[in-house]
């Protein structure tokens, strides 16, 4: 037990001009100290005041401690003066007590002495160091560098400022997901930091166990969770892999598109690390733009100043493509106890392509206003409903040429077009699942004629009708045409099937190998969007058409025809380009292939009469089929 003692000085006053009397005497009493939450056994001695007196005095105490708050702490014993503690008493309630001291005459009651006196709490490690937050969520983006700050933590502890019952130290206890290339570490503020390179693609999100610690003889602590959430960058150069598009362009027309260039990239769709911007290199003269479709990052070359074909036949581009947001690199190339880690960052190498756009000729002839239009009919719609009407202009200033119209390219025979006004109308019932129709957009080509020119000019126009469906689409092999290379061992390659419809009529689906192929040729997994057709290492070199039976998740299936071309791909990496180059058709023959499709639509179509006349256009039909399909 910790006190201090009573110091008393006595002071006399003393006049040789009067005779000698006694004088009342003040007292200075230094102050006692009460460890906190003493355990005790109560009540103990605290100390003892004394007077020097020839009479006797009774002893009294007050104010905090005994008749204020905390009561019942302290007592003095009247006739001894000893002071007496009774219950522990708590620091950060009460750190020091201050008292009234009475010493009262016991003959006549008269106050003798009355001092100020405190007693002084003294504080012990009772507290643990408690963190604001017990779970702390913060956001970083993937490119945040090394070193940087991520979030700070702050503990708090009640117990004596400024002494080792108070003062914090921080660590870190855990981290979860444990990643080789990224090091969290602790400051001594609380500040928490890394070492290293973030990667999305291989942990989006840490949980870190952060413990405070005091430094009491008896140590206390706390811990709290630190959520760090990356936020995907672009780490993903995105690659050109691809074009479509007929490359050509009439001279003295605009708005066209010629051309659509594709791009991949492997950050995180829809978002600025994976959307993309083209660039056009080469185009003087400023006759074209490059816009990119937000939804599949296709960029769509377009002609918004007219080409001259006798200026140049010929325009030759270069486009590049790039990330909406900048790009970054980081490699992690040494790593060291101290310090930061030793670091790699590659420049970034745009993706580019060169093409060729050909000008074609033309002798003023005329033009659509609006070459390109889009159009939406229901399938099955009525005859004879009017669906667009295009207008063209003869560009010509001397002499206005007749102009008329007629349908260019309708594959289907679905349309036809008032050759004075322009107006296209139905002309037979429309059907989306034909062949005709590519992800459920049917192009119509009109052209319109100069009748009085010798030879006539003509010019096209484009309707992209979007026919709405009616639910009853099959699945189908997105190509039906792949090579593989030959192996002794077994080797695999990916199939993909799409169908038009949407959930829960469209995949995943179940693939299957019917036929005379199918011991040799299977799917692994056969459930999926993108399968692996896996082939037999007994399978030799050849072109092999396999039947397959996709099925979508309600059960309604198709076969479907899958040439695989099977080649040595030591003499070339292409097995379809190598058997092109080795074949060559006669002007008069058409390469022709041949899609069976085969659906279940119920006990009306069990014959292959019947599944014959359901196939609109259906010259001919051959099923393939068997006991295991």
């Amino acid at each position: 037990m910790m006190f201090s003692y009573l110091v008393l000085m006595g002071i006399v006053c003393l006049c040789s001009t009067e005779p000698l009397r006694r004088h009342k005497r003040s007292w200075i009493i230094d102050s006692f100290d009460i460890v906190e939450e003493h355990p005790g056994p109560f009540p103990y001695d605290l100390g003892q005041i004394k007077l020097d007196r020839s009479y006797l005095v009774e002893f009294m105490l007050k104010g905090k401690g005994v008749d204020e708050d905390p009561k019942g702490v302290l007592s003095i014993d009247p006739k001894t003066g000893v002071i007496k503690v009774h219950r522990k008493v708590d620091y950060e309630q009460y750190s020091v007590l201050m008292l009234t001291f009475q010493a009262r005459n016991k003959s006549n009651l008269a106050v003798d002495t009355q001092l100020g006196m405190e007693v002084n709490i003294l504080d012990i490690n009772d507290n643990p160091p408690v963190f604001q937050r017990k779970v702390y969520d913060v956001t970083i983006e993937e490119a945040t560098k090394q070193g940087g700050f991520i979030v700070g933590v702050l503990a708090i502890d009640k117990d004596a400022a400024g002494t080792p019952d108070s003062t914090i130290d921080y660590k870190i206890t855990s981290v979860t997901p444990t990643t080789k290339n990224v090091e969290f570490y602790m400051q001594k503020s609380g500040a928490i930091s890394f070492k290293g390179c973030f990667d999305y693609e291989v942990a989006n999100k840490y949980t870190i166990t952060v413990e405070a610690k005091d430094r009491g003889v008896v140590k206390l602590s706390s811990t709290a969770s630190i959520i760090v959430n990356l936020q995907d960058g672009n780490n993903h150069l995105p690659v050109i892999t691809g074009q479509t598009g007929s490359a050509k362009v009439l001279e003295g027309t605009n708005g066209t598109s010629p051309l659509i260039i594709h791009a991949a990239d492997a950050d995180t769709r829809l978002t600025a690390a994976w959307r993309v911007r083209y660039y056009i290199q080469g185009d003087k003269g400023g006759h074209f733009s490059i816009y990119t479709d937000p939804d599949t990052n296709d960029g769509i070359l377009t002609v918004v100043k007219p080409l001259d074909f006798e200026e140049k036949a010929e325009q030759k581009l270069t486009i590049f493509v790039e990330n909406e947001e900048s790009y970054f690199s980081c490699e992690v190339k040494e790593r060291s106890a101290d310090g930061l880690w030793t670091i790699i960052t590659n420049p970034a190498k745009p993706s580019s392509r060169d093409i060729t756009i050909t000008v074609e000729d033309a002798n003023d002839p005329p033009f659509f206003l609006d070459p390109v239009r889009k159009v939406i009919l229901e399938e099955n719609g009525v005859v004879g409903a009017f669906v667009d009407k295009v207008t063209a202009v003869d560009p010509d200033t001397g002499r206005r040429h007749k102009l008329e119209y007629s349908i260019d390219q309708d594959p289907a025979g679905w349309f036809r077009v008032d050759k004075t006004t322009g107006e296209i109308f139905v002309k037979e019932s429309l059907d989306r699942e034909s062949s005709h129709v590519t992800n459920g957009t049917y192009t119509v080509t009109v052209l319109v004629t100069e009748k009085d020119d010798h030879p006539p000019m003509t010019s096209t126009a484009t309707i992209q009708i979007y026919i709405e469906d009616k639910n009853d689409n099959v699945p189908l092999l997105k190509e039906n045409m792949i090579s593989l290379c030959q192996s002794d061992e077994v080797s695999h390659a990916e199939i993909t099937a799409f169908d038009l419809d949407g959930d829960p009529y469209s995949g995943p689906f179940s693939f299957e190998i019917v036929g005379d192929h199918k011991k040799e040729w299977s799917f692994d997994p056969s459930y999926g969007t993108t399968v692996h057709l896996v082939k037999d290492k007994s399978v030799h070199t050849s072109l092999y058409t396999l039947i397959v039976k996709i099925s979508d998740k309600q059960g309604k299936f198709v076969l479907q025809n899958l040439s695989v071309a099977l080649c040595d791909c030591v003499v070339s990496p292409n097995c379809l380009t190598q058997r092109n180059t080795q074949q060559k058709v006669g002007s008069g023959m058409k390469g022709i292939t041949i899609l069976a499709m085969l659906m279940i639509l119920g006990p009306d179509y069990s014959t292959e009469e019947n599944i014959c006349k359901s196939l609109k256009g259906c010259n001919s039909c051959q099923l393939w089929g068997s006991t295991d399909s």
